[in-house]
């Protein structure tokens, strides 16, 4: 990871976007970063357009406002490449990482002439395989740590793991799906 790196997270209420901000804030943490994870809040509700935000640096974070110009953006959401302006402010040094089945070049033309690197993952296909249910935000949390090269795979792996017990303790049975799907996510994003 370079020395400082800003994610903005572009999904609908309740795919888990903010809670994938949140996780990222906290593995990042415990690997000795210094870390942002928030969304901001409007009148969002199920199936609405919600926006989330990292900040992660080597060195302590001074700046406390929304991230107008990211390094990377994440789109948890496909059809949010038709309502919102996801590349707005992007760096063309960054990348963006698109939720979709569909091939990369079906894509690019919706990201209004963006010319840096487009990275898509089939969360979709990948939650329903390893969880049974459509949870797009494990998939997307491991393919912009890949990308954003935050951390080693096995060290992510390893605090994702702990973060879930914590989180799961209640629900144990959730953990090894959301693990394999993380797993999975880090090999196939492309």
């Amino acid at each position: 990871m370079k020395k400082s790196v800003e994610i903005r997270w572009h999904g609908r209420g309740g795919q888990g976007a903010k809670t994938a901000a949140l996780l990222l804030a906290d593995v990042a943490f415990n690997e000795g970063l210094y870390v942002q994870g928030f969304p901001e809040y409007g009148p969002e509700r199920m199936g609405a357009p919600i926006t989330a935000y990292n900040r992660l640096c080597h060195d302590e974070i001074r700046v406390h406002s929304n991230i107008y110009d990211p390094d990377f953006v994440v789109v948890v959401d496909e059809t949010l490449l038709h309502a919102v302006d996801v590349t707005n402010g992007l760096k063309e040094d960054g990348a963006i990482i698109i939720n979709t089945a569909q091939p990369k070049e079906k894509i690019i033309p919706l990201l209004k002439g963006y010319p840096g690197k487009v990275y898509t993952i089939d969360a979709r296909k990948i939650s329903v395989e390893t969880l049974g249910k459509y949870f797009p935000n494990s998939p997307m949390l491991a393919a912009i740590v890949k990308v954003a090269e935050i951390m080693d795979k096995d060290v992510f792996l390893s605090q994702m793991e702990a973060s879930y017990k914590h989180k799961f303790a209640k629900k144990p049975e959730v953990i090894e799906g959301n693990m394999k799907a993380l797993a999975r996510a880090f090999e196939e994003v492309a």
